[in-house]
């Protein structure tokens, strides 16, 4: 039996019920008190309690048989006009259902027990949306994010297969880093998504080691590319994933590196504390860059236009989008501005530790 069903029948015995109660306050307190016998006067008729009931009866049961059709109709009715607002949100959860997140009941004229639980509906949708739409991009930045140490690997093997002098323990030893650092990013990625955007077991770790380190794995790119690639910084520390942070290093370079002049280019790496701020910042020659387009390079798979890349491949506009997830991530805030001549600079800042 339906809800409507059920509150009908329920209206229509309420009804029943209080038709009911006020014959029994008839009896109780009006009919009992007429004799039974006839009363006797001189002049006009007096009706005893018998030709009461006679004369009440009838009409009473046809009151009642009235009360039940008119409550279970009425009821029926009634109950549609109240149940109404749960046709707009049963239709939203089966458009939920086959996926389409971005639907809304949106019942803002009702302030009563239906317009909360729509409103709490559209909340529940609108969060469920951010989330499916965080892990999208998550799958989508990891698997830019695995792209990197296997570009880099691809050097280290081309750079030894144009240098058949090189020394391929130290080479493979480069390589063995790589793959090792390719494996702890994807465990920091995978621990940052189930997380919630944030560290779980955080350690100090000191950025001046982690740019060296930066530094040292892409200074063949750099080579490569004929862009000096310098280093100057202090150690300071912060609290946060060494991996992540490494990443975040990491990227910054690399986009340093590829977007830059395609003669005589540079990138300067350097670590420092400003008070209760950690900040990594990497400055890089190349091509004028207005401040508008620089705040809009973290936006995913935006790439901006007239920014040129040194290398073949293809961008897809996701480097600065993980730095920046990054950053947040360590409570700290991405600054990208155009450097005077040209170029970038980028300030990663996050608080000391």
């Amino acid at each position: 039996m339906s809800v409507r069903w059920k509150l009908a029948l329920s209206y229509a015995a309420f009804l029943m019920a209080a038709g009911t109660l006020l014959l029994a306050v008839v009896w109780v307190f009006l009919l009992r008190y007429v004799p039974n016998t006839a009363i006797a006067t001189t002049s006009t008729f007096v009706p005893n309690r018998s030709d009461l009931l006679r004369a009440f009866l009838p009409p009473t049961l046809i009151a009642l048989i009235a009360l039940l059709v008119g409550g279970v109709l009425g009821g029926w009715l009634l109950a549609g006009r109240m149940l109404s607002p749960l046709t707009r949100i049963t239709e939203a959860t089966r458009v939920a259902g086959t996926g389409v997140l971005s639907h809304r009941i949106q019942m803002d004229d009702r302030k009563d027990e239906f317009g909360e639980l729509a409103d709490a509906f559209d909340g529940m949708l609108a969060k469920l949306e951010l989330r499916v739409s965080e892990q999208q991009r998550f799958a989508a930045n990891a698997s830019h994010e695995l792209r990197t140490p296997l570009a880099i690997t691809r050097t280290i093997i081309d750079v030894a297969q144009k240098d058949p002098r090189r020394d391929p323990v130290a080479d493979l030893a480069r390589l063995k880093d790589t793959n090792d650092r390719a494996i702890a990013l994807t465990e920091a990625l995978l621990l940052l998504s189930r997380a919630g955007n944030t560290i779980a077991e955080p350690e100090i770790v000191d950025l001046s080691l982690l740019a060296d380190e930066a530094v040292e794995t892409l200074l063949p790119l750099a080579e490569q590319h004929g862009v000096v690639l310098t280093i100057d910084g202090s150690s300071v520390d912060v609290l946060g994933s060494s991996p992540l942070l490494l990443q975040m290093i990491t990227n910054l370079v690399h986009n340093a590196i590829v977007h830059n002049l395609p003669q005589g280019g540079q990138v300067r790496v350097s670590t420092l504390r400003e008070r209760t701020r950690a900040i990594v910042v990497i400055e890089n020659t190349g091509a004028e860059m207005a401040a508008v387009k620089l705040s809009r390079l973290t936006e995913p798979f935006l790439k901006a236009a007239g920014r040129t890349r040194l290398d073949d491949q293809p961008g897809n506009g996701l480097g600065l989008s993980i730095v920046e997830k990054i950053t947040r991530a360590h409570l700290g805030v991405l600054r990208l501005a155009p450097r005077h001549g040209g170029g970038m600079i980028a300030r990663a800042e996050s608080p000391a530790s």
